[in-house]
C-alpha cells in the first residue's frame, strides 16, 4: 500500500449514502489509488440484525458481509478518484462520481469460510481487478484475526445520474 493514512467515519460518511444500521465500514487503514484497499467494520451485539440472527448464537448474516465488502469497493473509488483523479487509468473515463450511486451488477464466486460474531473485527480487502467508465469488478476478501471469513468476486454499475 503506498498511502498510510487513515480514513475515519467522518470521510466514509462524505464518500457513501449508507447510514445507520447500513453503513458497515467503519475505517479505512491503507489505501493504493486505483489498486486495492484495507478497511474495517467493528462487530457490535447490539446491532439490530443480532436479535433475530440468531437470539442464541448472533451470527453476522452473510448477505451483510458481502455488503461490507461492496461499501469497502465503492470507498475505494471514491477515495482512489479524489486522492488520484488526474491519474485515471489510460483509456478509462470515470464520471464525475458526485451525485450518483454505484450499484452491484453481480456478484460471483462468493464463499463463506467462518461465522462472523459480535466481537470481532471484520477486515476487509478489496483488489481492483478492472476499471470501466461505468463499470468495475473487484476481488474481495473478509477476514477475522487472519482467518478468512469471505470472499467473493463483484462488479459495481454506476448508472447516469438519478
Amino acid at each position: 500500500m503506498t498511502n498510510s493514512l487513515t480514513y475515519d467515519i467522518s470521510t466514509i460518511l462524505e464518500l457513501i449514502p449508507h447510514r445507520y444500521p447500513f453503513l458497515l465500514v467503519d475505517r479505512v487503514i491503507a489505501l493504493d489509488p486505483w489498486k486495492s484497499i484495507i478497511a474495517y467494520k467493528n462487530i457490535t451485539y447490539n446491532e439490530p440484525q443480532f436479535q433475530g440472527h440468531f437470539p442464541s448464537f448472533p451470527v453476522m448474516p452473510g448477505v451483510l458481509i458481502v455488503e461490507a465488502m461492496g461499501q469497502a469497493g465503492v470507498i475505494f473509488i471514491a477515495l482512489s478518484r479524489r486522492l488520484a483523479g488526474a491519474k485515471i487509468p489510460d483509456g478509462v473515463n470515470l464520471p464525475e462520481l458526485e451525485g450518483r450511486l454505484a450499484f452491484f451488477a453481480s456478484c460471483d464466486k462468493v464463499k463463506f469460510r467462518r461465522p462472523v460474531i459480535p466481537g470481532d473485527r471484520l477486515n476487509i480487502e478489496v483488489k481492483l481487478l478492472r476499471l470501466g467508465s461505468r463499470i468495475w469488478k473487484m476481488a474481495a476478501q473478509a477476514s477475522v484475526n487472519g482467518q478468512k471469513a469471505a470472499e467473493a468476486e463483484m462488479t459495481s454499475a454506476l448508472p447516469k445520474k438519478i
